[in-house]
């Protein structure tokens, strides 16, 4: 008997330990063509101590924009619904895992009852009032466990293991975008303050000017036209003011959505004019193909693939048959104390096998479905992935490409004030005329705008790259998910 018994539960073992369903192979591997073309090359120099989810916003240097971004970090909506995602995909998961375990039950009853008197019905008297009142204790454990002969559940688990990890990596893809637009959006509203600053100070300047003017054609030595063409000029370097303010208002609306507050709440703080934060002489980024690699975005879409082929074992697990072990054991007495005794106990053994012998193609139909979604997630991480090296190569070509143009158009701005200072002297002297001093004028303005544009774009073009690399996640813990978690 022992040796039978021995001999079903190794049997029953090695059944149980056979999974059905395609083993997850990985993912393809990343960048391999695109390496191999000399594409995802950076200019600065690697470092391979670069953490992959360094606080990348800290090297530009502003304590402003480090607050903003932590702000956004701690209270974004945008994060909070990653994280309520997160946990119930981790809930998901605890669920299947508990799906394999058995289930016990356990119950207890206290019944008091009362005869009714039959004896009339028996040819006596009656009147003997019954018997009781009567007394009975039932306790009773229930278990039942369906063993997992195919691997069904334990392809359930798998795939919710997969699906846990994505939604950790989408929660991680959140605190990437979330970070990298709130640089963009802060870069914008310097932007625009410094280009409002400019407008005003030219617009003083073209004040005084005008002022000379007015008094030389009050002595005869500027024409009418002279003097409204410093008018107009004037009027038009104003008239950039309004546009400019609005879209202050609307920089820092973006900045209070990203931040999780509501419009307003962030004037008091950023209202005041600042400089743009300045962009690191050098970006000491580890290798950018293997920090591609590790972009939360891809390991996301390559967790869903993974869930997508654990999937198509659970399905096929459904053609065979499943077994079912149900127990029960009970006890009942009179008395309380005496519901322990042996005597009293009852128990009851059941395996129970099952099998949907005929079933009209249906498991067959969840397979084909299973498989279906396979397809689908592999093709959505092959697109994600090129979508990934589209923007890092880009991304990486733009910076480059961007901080050249501000060498230029930082030389060009110098060239163009020497100018417009001298053509300014020259004026008041009278030895150069009112168009000249306009064109030299409007040279600068617009050398000293095309200049702060051109940072600006530098310092985006900057948050971009970082962003495209998919830096600005935290696996230590910088969001309150992960915190808690």
């Amino acid at each position: 008997m022992i040796q039978k018994t021995l001999l079903a539960t190794l049997v029953l073992a090695a059944i149980t330990g056979c999974t059905v369903g395609p083993d997850y192979q990985g993912a393809p591997q990343v960048a391999e063509k695109t390496l191999a073309a000399g594409r995802l090359a950076h200019d600065q120099p690697a470092r391979a101590d670069a953490p992959p989810a360094a606080q990348w916003w800290h090297s530009l240097g502003d304590a402003q924009l480090d607050t903003l971004v932590n702000q956004a970090l701690a209270h974004s909506p945008t994060l909070a619904e990653a994280e309520a995602r997160l946990r119930q995909s981790r809930a998901g998961l605890a669920s299947e895992q508990a799906a394999g375990r058995p289930k016990v039950s356990a119950n207890a009853t206290m019944l008091r009852m009362r005869s009714p008197d039959v004896s009339q019905f028996a040819g006596g008297e009656g009147g003997g009032g019954g018997r009781g009142p009567l007394s009975l204790y039932l306790a009773d454990f229930d278990a039942s466990w369906e063993v997992d002969l195919f691997g069904g559940t334990r392809r359930a688990i798998e795939a919710a293991d997969a699906s846990a990890a994505a939604s950790a990596a989408q929660l991680a893809d959140a605190q990437v975008q979330l970070a990298a637009e709130v640089v963009q959006a802060y870069v914008d509203l310097r932007d625009r303050q410094q280009r409002l600053a400019l407008v005003d100070a030219s617009s003083e300047l073209e004040q005084q000017v005008l002022e000379l003017t007015r008094q030389r054609r009050s002595r005869g030595v500027a024409s009418e036209l002279q003097l409204e063409q410093v008018i107009t000029q004037a009027d038009t370097t104003r008239s950039q003011r309004l546009p400019l303010q609005a879209q202050i208002v609307e920089s820092l609306d973006q900045l209070a959505l990203l931040c999780g507050q509501e419009p307003g709440e962030l004037d008091a703080q950023l209202q005041a004019s600042a400089a743009l934060p300045s962009v690191p002489a050098q970006v000491p980024l580890a290798d950018p193909a293997a920090m591609l690699k590790a972009r939360p975005d891809i390991r996301a879409a390559e967790r869903q693939l993974a869930s997508a082929n654990a999937q198509i074992g659970e399905k096929t697990a459904d053609w065979f048959p499943k077994l079912s072990l149900l127990g029960d054991l009970g006890f009942s007495a009179a008395d309380p104390g005496h519901l322990a005794r042996k005597d009293n106990a009852t128990w009851l053994l059941v395996p129970r096998l099952t099998w949907n012998a005929l079933d009209f193609g249906r498991v067959k139909a969840s397979v084909e479905g299973a498989e279906a979604g396979r397809d689908l997630a592999l093709a959505q991480y092959r697109g994600t992935v090129l979508q990934a090296l589209r923007d890092a190569d880009s991304a990486l070509v733009r910076y480059g490409h961007q901080r050249e143009s501000v060498v230029l158009l930082r030389g060009i701005q110098a060239s163009a004030e020497r100018a417009a200072e001298l053509t300014r002297q020259r004026y008041r002297a009278g030895t150069a005329s009112t168009l000249d001093w306009l064109d030299a004028e409007r040279t600068r303005f617009d050398a000293q705008q095309n200049r702060v544009a051109g940072d600006a774009q530098l310092l985006k073009d900057f948050a971009a790259l970082h962003k495209s690399l998919g830096l600005g996640w935290d696996d230590a813990g910088s969001s309150r998910e992960l915190q808690r978690l």
